[in-house]
């Protein structure tokens, strides 16, 4: 019990049916930390959280939300802060893309995925850390990608989006100096999901390689969260391709994006519904 750095503290994880947000619920999960589990899909929220009960013998709290409704950062709120239940660490995780040319896309697609990527995050953010703050602990984990560095054709919302939560994320946390609360933006690269399902892509032959697994994703966030990091790209050599971008001209990002999607993904016909909540 002594290794378990969040022995007691609470967190709410978005986006916790599957993916990088389930796995992070189940990281969390082993240091200790009782946990809010947020998604639409509430049967598997409440298998999550019978299973952590029953493993790692935290209390969990299960909140079926869509974050594409802009009540849903209010109603979290109230559930949790308002209802006495005091949040530690808020975990921004869910959220989905879409990969088409810009006018070939709907604008209820992107209507949701601007409400979900970036408004209610922020919301969330402007929500929870007032307490956070009182208490002078607490911290913020917004899970935002590598295309946050780099403008993506025929992914240019979603990277944009992801570029927007990398800035405020950093801006906040230098805002918290000396607070005790801290915040850290986190980039992954190619990662085992339900994401590319939810963006109408499917991995070409041999991209699978290239992919890191949504556990090691999570293991690697969390760790260095708690080492008080501000942003981190997750994985060697993604990060060494990130720190490499600063020596070729600002002219070449969107071809080096429109290329690293271009080598590992191709499109599908796009699903009828709007996916969100739980694609990141």
């Amino acid at each position: 019990m002594a290794n378990k750095k969040l022995q007691g503290r609470r967190a709410l994880v978005t986006g916790a049916s599957s993916g990088i947000g389930l796995e992070i619920a189940r990281e969390l999960a082993r240091q200790g930390a009782n946990l809010v589990v947020v998604a639409r899909r509430t049967d598997r929220l409440e298998a999550l959280a019978t299973e952590l009960r029953e493993r790692e013998g935290i209390e969990v709290l299960v909140q079926t939300a869509d974050l594409a409704d802009p009540s849903a950062p209010e109603a979290l709120f109230a559930a949790t802060e308002g209802a006495g239940v005091e949040i530690d660490l808020l975990v921004n995780n869910a959220g989905f893309g879409a990969y088409l040319p810009f006018s070939d896309t709907s604008w209820e697609r992107y209507e949701g995925m601007i409400r979900v990527n970036m408004t209610s995050l922020t919301h969330l953010c402007w929500l929870f850390l007032p307490n956070m703050k009182a208490r002078r602990r607490g911290w913020i984990m917004n899970v935002a990608s590598m295309g946050a560095y780099l403008p993506c054709p025929t992914f240019a919302v979603y990277a944009a989006s992801k570029a927007y939560v990398r800035n405020v994320t950093e801006a906040i946390d230098f805002e918290l100096k000396g607070t005790g609360v801290h915040a850290i933006s986190i980039c992954p690269g190619g990662t085992t999901t339900e994401f590319l399902d939810h963006a109408n892509q499917r991995l070409k032959p041999g991209a699978s390689l290239a992919m890191m697994s949504a556990e090691r994703c999570a293991k690697i966030s969390v760790r260095k969260m708690l080492a008080g990091r501000r942003n981190v790209v997750t994985g060697y050599l993604n990060s060494f391709l990130m720190f490499a971008l600063r020596f070729f001209p600002r002219g070449m990002y969107a071809f080096f994006g429109h290329v690293s999607l271009a080598l590992g993904v191709e499109s599908v016909p796009v699903k009828p519904a709007i996916a969100t909540g739980e694609a990141e």
